[in-house]
């Protein structure tokens, strides 16, 4: 795992076992790693070795939703559950850790204390603390230092300047989409809406153009999801046709997402979609539930999701799901979907064009 120079400065430190000096850097910049991988699962597994479980099983979690199927972060999900004698969530988290990694030397550990120490008692006798931080993933090895990397971009500038002949500024990678292709004409900015007619949303000239703007910045940061929603609001309102055209462009170049990608913090709510579906309209959803009526033919997999029915307390609604392609759907289980919000008729009515499926009886609970 490559770790930026603040990143491996934190590892650095917790690797020394200063884990209040690691863990207070990354506190310091939680807002600037918001959405980050590698940070939730650096503050996870620093907190794991720091004996800080609760913020551990939280930073996990926050890691788990963004990559679902990394080994390591199963595994310290993997020991806190076993921490606490749950030894069934554990034991479904090690054999995930296997299947994606049949050699893994500490899922295998892991299951085969689980096997021999079966008694509750015995299983608590075993977990002593030394014993239970031999099964914590790793912390990440640190990365490059900052002095180093300082020194390599001075090294690249002083050359660049003495082969060309010119002067050099040292400028950051972008980490963003470019966006000046989709930037709004001086045309499109003075005249940014439409007077007359019938629609759902009116919007004054400074919306508009917000909206748009919002849309934009939300697209660079590769927050796909979260753009459509503003393009969707200026698509059913007053919006002039040069404005909307532009958005259209926009929307065509998003992309799809996959459960390992996929922004959670973006992530509709099945109220959110039912009460306005209009803006939500091929966005991107992840929803909990069960599935039941399941058809199956040579050209599609269909059935009706019971959303919010995976705990079996609570049904928030039934959406038909459709996929175009051959998935495997257990109607035991509770399950995940990844699908695109698809609208039809003149009251709206919501539908899921399946990308994914998710099922693991770590969703039981």
């Amino acid at each position: 795992m490559k770790l930026d120079p603040l990143l491996s400065k934190a590892a650095r430190l917790a690797r020394s076992k200063n884990y209040e000096g690691a863990l207070k850097i990354l506190k310091d910049e939680e807002d600037r790693y918001f959405g980050s991988f590698k940070y939730y699962y650096l503050y996870g597994v620093i907190c794991l070795y720091s004996g800080a479980f609760v913020d551990a099983h939280a930073s996990f979690k926050h890691a788990r939703n963004i990559k679902m199927k990394d080994p390591d972060t199963l595994l310290g999900m993997a020991v806190l559950y076993l921490k606490r004698m749950d030894t069934v969530q554990a034991v479904d988290y090690y054999l995930d850790v296997q299947e994606l990694n049949p050699k893994n030397k500490t899922a295998k550990k892991a299951l085969s204390v689980i096997r021999k120490h079966s008694d509750p008692q015995a299983l608590s006798d075993w977990l002593v603390p030394e014993r239970l931080a031999k099964l914590f993933p790793s912390i990440p090895f640190p990365g490059i230092s900052v002095k180093t990397v300082v020194s390599a971009l001075l090294i690249f500038a002083v050359t660049l300047v003495l082969f060309f002949g010119i002067s050099a500024k040292i400028r950051s990678m972008p980490s963003s989409r470019p966006s000046a292709q989709f930037a709004l004409s001086a045309q499109e900015r003075g005249a940014p809406v439409e007077t007359g007619g019938s629609y759902m949303y009116i919007l004054t000239k400074d919306q508009a153009t917000d909206y748009y703007d919002k849309a934009l910045s939300l697209f660079t940061s590769y927050r796909d999801e979260a753009a459509k929603i503003y393009i969707n609001r200026i698509l059913e309102s007053n919006a002039s046709e040069n404005l909307k055209d532009k958005a259209r462009l926009l929307i065509s170049y998003t992309e799809v997402p996959g459960f390992d990608n996929f922004k959670r913090g973006d992530n509709p709510s099945f109220s959110d979609v039912i009460s306005e579906p209009a803006v939500y309209r091929d966005v991107y959803v992840i929803w909990r539930g069960m599935a039941t009526n399941l058809e199956i033919t040579d050209e599609s997999v269909r059935f009706d999701f019971l959303a919010g029915y995976d705990t079996r307390k609570t049904l928030e609604g039934i959406v038909p799901v459709v996929f175009k392609t051959p998935v495997s759907v257990n109607t035991e289980r509770p399950l995940e979907v990844l699908g695109k919000i698809k609208l039809s008729g003149a009251n709206m009515s919501v539908s899921l064009e399946g990308a994914a499926i998710h099922q693991s009886g770590r969703l039981e609970n």
